[in-house]
């Protein structure tokens, strides 16, 4: 099989299945890459470990750091104690939230995920009244905008200048010749 075939198949798995964990399976929090495919991630309870990316994704989808995926665990492993076995996008977590296999420890962490705070349901009474409205606004409208989890963010504030005043008193003084070429300066 091609490297293009292969991707296309593993990018419609990841895309369009639907997959529930089974009993030994976990959903984790991805925390950050520890380079080598290898991942921190930390469950529902806070349990911390390092998982590892099969063969299949890498090179094919990305993870990012607060992502989340389905662990299968690796009974004698040492520091690496998972093997990621699905990634989960947004589909997939309301998906999960439906059925109630969602972790308890998450819950907040994607409700804080949401765009601008909102719940689901209040985002989408508020496109309701948008469209009803017809407002030509949505060009100003940023919640769509891609939010990057890996950077901090900052908050930067405006400060007004202060003028500087010495600057426009000097303008008002007169100079003087002392006869040997030199100005002398009076106000």
């Amino acid at each position: 099989m091609s490297k293009a075939t292969k991707r296309k198949h593993v990018v419609k798995e990841v895309l369009e299945d639907c997959v529930i964990p089974t009993e030994d399976q976990h959903i984790m929090r991805v925390l950050g890459s520890n380079g080598n495919n290898l991942h921190e991630a930390v469950t529902g309870s806070g349990e911390r470990f390092l998982v590892s990316m099969p063969t299949k994704f890498r090179k094919n989808i990305w993870i990012k750091r607060g992502d989340f995926v389905i662990v299968d665990p690796i009974k004698e492993g040492g520091k690496v104690k998972g093997e990621i076995s699905f990634i989960l996008y947004r589909d997939h977590i309301q998906s999960l939230r439906k059925v109630g296999v969602w972790p308890e420890g998450f819950q907040e962490d994607c409700a804080s995920s949401e765009r601008n705070g909102e719940k689901p349901k209040e985002r989408s009474e508020r496109k309701t009244e948008e469209e009803e409205e017809g407002d030509s606004d949505s060009e100003d409208d940023d919640s769509d905008l891609f939010v990057n989890t890996n950077r901090a963010t900052v908050l930067y504030s405006e400060s007004e200048e202060e003028t500087d005043e010495e600057d426009d008193s000097n303008g008002d003084k007169e100079e003087e010749d002392d006869g040997e070429g030199r100005a002398l300066k009076t106000a």
